[in-house]
C-alpha cells in the first residue's frame, strides 16, 4: 500500500448552529482505491463529500489532499485536480450555458467560462467527453433544456475535463429513472477501470447503485463511521442493518448488490 494517501481526513468534525454533522472522522483513500460512502439521509454523506472536495472547511481536524493541507495551499489550484460533481454544484451552473461550455469549465473548476482562456484542444476534449457519454448531440444545447439524465452525464463529463487524479461524485444517480440509473452505473463501472484515475469516491444511499469495480466502503450514520474497509469484508447484513437502523438482508450477485428488509 502506498505510504501517502490521495486524501486523508484526521479527526475532522463539522458543527453548525450547535449541531454536530460530522464527528471526528478519520479516513484515508489511497491510490487505486474506489470508495463508496453509504448511509441514510442525514448521515453526513454530502457534508463529507464537500469537505473532501475542499468546498467546506472543518470546525476541527485536518484535511490533506494529494500531499497538500487545506488552509496551507491555494485551494483553487488544488480543486482543479479534483473531479467533483453534486446536485448543489449542478444547480449553480448557468442555465444559458451550452453543454460544451459547462464541460469546459471543469478545466479550472470554474462556474463560468468567461474568466479563463480555453484552447481548441480544450474544446476538442470537451466534445470528446460529451461523445463518450453519448451527449455529443447536446453540445450546443442550453443547460436549462437538458433532462435530469442529460445533466448528470454532462456534469460527469465536466468532472473528468481536467483528467483529475481524484474523482468525487455525490449521489450522481439522484432523480434518474431505472433506465437512466442503470446506464449511469454502467458508466461509473467503466470509469472505475481507468488506470489514470488514482482514486474515486461515490456517495449514495442505495446499495444497488454501487458499480462493479468499487473496492472499499465507508458506512456512515449520524455523522460517524459505522465501519470502513474493503467492500467484500465490510458490507455485511449486520453492519448495513446497524448503519440504516433496520434489519436488512443483503445479496451480492453478478457483481451487483441488493438489500431488502428482513422484518
Amino acid at each position: 500500500m502506498p505510504s501517502s494517501a490521495v486524501i486523508s481526513l484526521s479527526d475532522v468534525t463539522i458543527k453548525r448552529e450547535g449541531r454536530t454533522i460530522l464527528n471526528s472522522i478519520n479516513w484515508s483513500v489511497f491510490s487505486g482505491e474506489r470508495w463508496v460512502v453509504l448511509g441514510p439521509n442525514g448521515s453526513g454523506k454530502t457534508t463529507l463529500c464537500r469537505v473532501a472536495g475542499l468546498y467546506l472547511h472543518p470546525s476541527q481536524g485536518n484535511i490533506d489532499v494529494m500531499g497538500q493541507r487545506l488552509g496551507r495551499t491555494d485551494v483553487r489550484l488544488l480543486r482543479s485536480k479534483i473531479g467533483f460533481t453534486s446536485q448543489a454544484l449542478a444547480d449553480m451552473m448557468r442555465p444559458s450555458l451550452s453543454a460544451l461550455d459547462i464541460v469546459m469549465t471543469g478545466r479550472h473548476a470554474a462556474l463560468t467560462p468567461w474568466w479563463h482562456t480555453y484552447s481548441d484542444s480544450d474544446r476538442k476534449q470537451a466534445s470528446e467527453l460529451l461523445q463518450r457519454f453519448k451527449c455529443a448531440h447536446l453540445s450546443n444545447a442550453k443547460y436549462a433544456t437538458l433532462s435530469a439524465g442529460e445533466r448528470q452525464r454532462v456534469m460527469l463529463a465536466r468532472a473528468l475535463m481536467s483528467e483529475p487524479p481524484l474523482l468525487i461524485l455525490d449521489e450522481p444517480t439522484a432523480g434518474l429513472d431505472l433506465t437512466g440509473r442503470e446506464q449511469f452505473v454502467s458508466l461509473l463501472a467503466q470509469i472505475a477501470k481507468n488506470e489514470t484515475l488514482q482514486s474515486a469516491i461515490l456517495v449514495t444511499h442505495h446499495v444497488d447503485e454501487i458499480p462493479p469495480g468499487f473496492t472499499h466502503i465507508l458506512l456512515l450514520s449520524n455523522g460517524a463511521p459505522v465501519a470502513q474497509g474493503p467492500i467484500q469484508k465490510t458490507l455485511t447484513p449486520e453492519l448495513l442493518s446497524e448503519c440504516f437502523g433496520i434489519s436488512l438482508q443483503l445479496e451480492h450477485r453478478d457483481n451487483r448488490w441488493a438489500a431488502w428488509s428482513s422484518g
